[in-house]
């Protein structure tokens, strides 16, 4: 009997009045969520540490917002790509693009398409303490083919399209939002303007869209 007074006392040592008893109970979870916070920091510490690799997916509109409305003037693209990452969440990219742009044409339209390959490097410019969501700006070369109309140059009307066939090349500048749903996969949503010479066409398109990242490793 003595020996579980004892027991009780020294469990209620810091908790003798009902008033302590809820001190220690908010103490007790206040260290456990510190606790948990410092674990899930941890785990955070393992996004984009340099050589971790991230394959990507991306796909959105060209020079304004497609639709049925706008098809005989804008286009749309895909993308797909490779991340390195290099320190502090900077990282490599090398990748392949599709774009096709419409042009109008009396009651019709033109496609002009590129296909184009591409590196660069991004630099981080925002990120949170969580290391769930990102910005950063990067900048890559390019070069490709483009082709007007799939190659056919004489249009529906038996007019004769003078524009040509060409390997291009130029640049980008993009902006690109990252937010990592869990580990493994991050949201991306991206803006960029292209500028490519060598085109009979236009020089400069803009592009905003979406994509996923899957880390690899």
């Amino acid at each position: 009997m003595k020996n579980s007074i004892k027991r009780e006392q020294k469990q209620n040592l810091f908790c003798i009045l009902p008033n302590e008893r809820i001190l220690c109970k908010r103490i007790t979870i206040i260290l456990t969520l510190v606790l948990c916070f410092a674990l899930s920091g941890e785990a955070y510490a393992q996004r984009c540490l340099p050589g971790m690799r991230g394959t990507q997916v991306t796909s959105g509109m060209v020079d304004g917002v497609y639709s049925s409305d706008t098809k005989n003037k804008t286009g749309y693209y895909f993308g797909a790509t490779m991340a390195t990452y290099a320190k502090n969440c900077n990282k490599w990219v090398f990748g392949a693009e599709f774009i096709e742009r419409y042009y109008p044409y009396r009651e019709s339209r033109i496609p002009v398409v590129q296909f184009t390959a591409e590196g660069g490097y991004f630099l981080k410019v925002l990120a949170d303490p969580s290391k769930t969501f990102f910005l950063s700006l990067g900048g890559s070369a390019l070069t490709g083919y483009e082709t007007s109309n799939w190659g056919e140059k004489t249009l529906f009307d038996g007019s004769t399209l003078t524009d040509k066939d060409a390997f291009v090349y130029g640049g980008a500048i993009t902006l690109e939002a990252e937010a990592y749903l869990s580990d493994k996969v991050v949201l991306l949503i991206t803006g960029r303007e292209r500028i490519v010479f060598g085109s009979p066409v236009s020089k400069f398109h803009t592009q905003f869209g979406i994509g996923i990242k899957f880390i690899i490793n």
